[in-house]
């Protein structure tokens, strides 16, 4: 690891281990769409992938599965854009606090 290391490089070395293997969320495209996966939490039984602005998720495994036509439903408070948004204003505060490099 780097002597500095920035938010996107933890976003890169994350993005190396396999998908059920990452802590942060990370983007991908099907059909020409884009949705942000959520890692596994310990409690689930899978993973979740949210549109990007719009506060609706899918099933990974329907993700994976079927791209765009991906059956999503209704999420009362959570986008791919606030996933992204809450992992790297959290990776900041650890950076800060000197908890990286």
């Amino acid at each position: 690891m780097p002597a500095t290391i920035n938010i996107d490089q933890i976003f890169r070395e994350d993005r190396e281990n396999p998908p059920t293997e990452r802590t942060l969320p990370w983007e991908e495209t099907r059909d020409g769409l884009t949705v942000i996966v959520e890692p596994k939490p310990h409690w689930a039984e899978d993973m979740r992938a949210f549109w990007l602005d719009a506060r609706e998720y899918c099933r990974y495994v329907e993700w994976t599965a079927h791209g765009g036509r991906a059956r999503f439903f209704g999420h009362i408070n959570t986008s791919g854009d606030d996933l992204m948004m809450k992992a790297r204003a959290m990776i900041a505060r650890e950076i800060a606090d000197g908890l990286w490099g």
